[in-house]
């Protein structure tokens, strides 16, 4: 019933199991904080996550493996790619369905932005993504999952005010997971 809901409004883009979480050692992975997470206390707290790493290391799955176990815990939960969401945010400034859109966005527990820092913004994103940040500000949680390590996202966003805004909210409540290693879609097609 109130998983399934939660799980199709949270539009995921892999049903990642959190007990499927591979440890393998070079990964960068720490137990302790992973099994931290899986608690879920860091969205009760309003605290943000940041997943950095290469391609393929597996940031996307493990976020959708963090908000899976959110959702099993009733917490509502929605995955967007960044650019794609500031697309959608900027066509409803044009049809006036902003103020939906803003509500809709905040009513969620955990945000996913994927693939952050990769598509460059617009003025506009910029001032979006603001306030999408904003909006969640002691309200809610946003997981960020890209290559950018948080030290780039200032140079990224360019722009002094959102950039000191957004990075000081992440670097102030998130916690950091740095994925390393091989590409993780490399090491599942090897043969057995």
């Amino acid at each position: 019933g109130r998983l399934k809901r939660i799980l199709r409004s949270a539009r995921l883009k892999i049903a990642a199991n959190p007990d499927d979480i591979d440890f393998r050692a070079g990964r960068g992975l720490d137990r302790s904080q992973i099994a931290e997470l899986l608690t879920c206390q860091w969205i009760d707290r309003h605290e943000d996550v940041v997943i950095t790493g290469a391609t393929g290391t597996g940031k996307t799955w493990l976020a959708c493996a963090l908000a899976m176990q959110a959702a099993r815990q009733g917490k509502t939960v929605r995955y967007a790619r960044t650019a794609t969401l500031l697309e959608d945010v900027q066509l409803s400034h044009q049809d006036g369905s902003i103020g939906r859109v803003r509500a809709s966005l905040a009513r969620f527990n955990l945000l996913i932005l994927d693939d952050f820092g990769l598509a460059p913004m617009t003025e506009q994103g910029k001032l979006d993504l603001l306030d999408i940040v904003d909006g969640r500000t002691r309200s809610g949680s946003i997981i960020y999952c890209g290559q950018l390590p948080l030290k780039d996202w200032h140079a990224y966003i360019d722009s002094p005010m959102v950039a000191d805004a957004i990075v000081d909210r992440a670097a102030s409540n998130a916690h950091r997971l740095q994925l390393q290693g091989d590409s993780m879609r490399r090491v599942q097609q090897r043969p057995a």
